[in-house]
């Protein structure tokens, strides 16, 4: 898989709805600085953290 945002291969994929993207490293972690200041991003942060205890 590719990159959404460029031509190198995705580090990372999503699938939601049956719909995937991919993201390359450098553009995943552009975008999770976009993202971080979104109270959604504490909270999953905090749900990651409880599931691992489960």
């Amino acid at each position: 898989m590719q990159c959404h945002y460029c031509d190198d291969p995705a580090d990372i994929a999503v699938e939601r709805g049956g719909v995937k993207v991919g993201l390359c490293g450098p553009h995943f972690r552009a975008r999770m600085d976009e993202l971080k200041d979104d109270a959604w991003l504490a909270d999953l942060k905090d749900e990651l953290e409880t599931e691992r205890f489960d």
